[in-house]
């Protein structure tokens, strides 16, 4: 069924306690809103967002990721509330389903029965143990007949488990007519959107509960909230991963971004963290190392290594305490112990322990180029910019500060100096 979708995402969320907007807090990378608008997307392809708190830093940040979204600014001085959120927007033809932006957990197959069901409006439905401080859902013949509020509830009411998960799909007509007769004659001095089921009730519509999880339909209101739905996403992230053969061991330790992509047989050992855009191919990352942002093929990684972004690692071993930032390493060792910035290494070279690429001198960065072949000795210093042609070797504890043309042996140290018996001579001979 077509549908329209709408996002509120206007309020201030101050019990985030924070200067960003709520919204825009990450969870497994990405923004949670970001996260409602990919399943928005994988429903209907007209969606409108209302924005009202920090209106341009939330609409920028939509625009620098998707295309053909709608917004829609809520005049939250004279219509406050999640009713006022809808004023002024109107619908043709379709039905509405009104999501928030502060439930990144919620899914296609999750909206689907709202989407599909019959009824002037369908609206989902939680049924909660405890359900102290939740309005109750009043439920007769399969039809939400009223939403109470707990203050308001009578005792055999407060016996009700049925609570508003906060989601509705509603008849565009019903929509554009309701929305303009909220009221806002109530405590909190705002427009309501559940005050639209009184209205379809007292009209005689069909309003359809649709019983839901509590864990899809989870809001965020606090970092602790925060907090908890980000280990969710991640047992959803990792849970489908190793469906699809990736291995990983001790899962609970491991933090897999949202935007990460593995190909193939991988193999994600103990306190790994991939982070960001990663693309992992056919390749092992080993206990305790860090991957951003990058390409990983058909190599292996650590343990205790960390790749930077845009790095591009091809048939390659890095080994432990190796820091690789946009490096681009098709077939190469780096076992240890090295820093390896801003640098080109081709196949069959390998780098000894220490060796580090100068790439910085206070201003500006400078590539390394480490041709095929290279043989890197331990303690090495690069300084860029700087080439090693094919077939060169680097003696131990080298600087290099100029090129060296293929074959050859490059070797910078000071000439060693033996005194002898100069011991005795500076601490006695007792």
């Amino acid at each position: 069924m077509s549908v329209s979708i709408v996002i509120l995402a206007a309020g201030q969320g101050t019990r985030m306690k924070s200067t960003k907007p709520k919204v825009l807090h990450k969870i497994s990378g990405k923004p949670m809103l970001f996260h409602i608008i990919d399943t928005a997307k994988a429903i209907s392809d007209d969606i409108t967002v209302v924005l009202y708190h920090k209106f341009d830093e939330v609409k920028e940040a939509i625009e620098s990721e998707y295309e053909g979204i709608k917004y829609h600014k809520q005049d939250a001085s004279n219509y406050p509330g999640t009713g006022g959120a809808l004023r002024g927007l109107e619908f043709e033809g379709k039905r509405v389903l009104i999501l928030n932006g502060d439930m990144p957990l919620i899914t296609k197959e999750a909206l689907n029965p709202l989407i599909n069901s019959s009824g002037d409006i369908t609206m989902s439905v939680i049924e909660l143990f405890e359900p102290n401080g939740y309005g109750r859902v009043v439920i007769e013949d399969n039809e939400v007949k009223a939403i109470i509020e707990q203050k308001d509830c009578t005792p055999e009411q407060l016996c009700i488990k049925y609570v508003n998960a906060g989601v509705y799909c509603v008849d565009s007509k019903l929509l554009n007519r309701y929305i303009p007769k909220l009221s806002n004659n109530n405590a909190q001095k705002e427009y309501y959107l559940t005050d639209i089921i009184k209205m379809a009730v007292d009209e005689g519509k069909k309003i359809t509960p649709i019983f839901v999880k509590e864990e899809d339909f989870k809001g965020v209101n606090s970092k602790y909230d925060l907090a908890m739905a980000e280990e969710i996403m991640q047992d959803r992230i990792k849970k489908q991963l190793m469906l699809n053969g990736v291995i990983m061991h001790l899962p609970n330790s491991i933090y897999i971004d949202s935007q990460a992509k593995f190909i193939g047989e991988c193999e994600i050992e103990q306190g790994v963290q991939i982070i960001g855009k990663c693309e992992i191919k056919e390749s092992q990352i080993k206990a305790n190392s860090v991957v951003e942002e990058s390409i990983i093929d058909s190599s292996d990684i650590g343990p205790m290594a960390h790749i930077r972004p845009n790095s591009k690692i091809y048939n390659t071993h890095i080994g432990n305490f190796v820091e690789v930032k946009k490096g681009n390493l098709n077939g190469v060792k780096a076992g240890h112990l090295s820093y390896l910035g801003d640098c080109e290494i081709d196949e069959g070279s390998n780098i000894g322990a220490g060796t580090i690429t100068c790439n910085y001198d206070g201003r500006a960065k400078y590539r390394t180029k480490i041709g095929k072949n290279v043989f890197i000795g331990s303690d090495s210093q690069l300084v860029a910019p700087v080439t090693l042609e094919d077939d060169t070797i680097i003696a131990a504890g080298s600087t290099i500060t100029k090129d060296v043309p293929k074959g050859a042996l490059a070797i910078s140290r000071t000439p060693q100096k033996i005194i002898r018996e100069f011991f005795y001579k500076f601490f006695g001979k007792k």
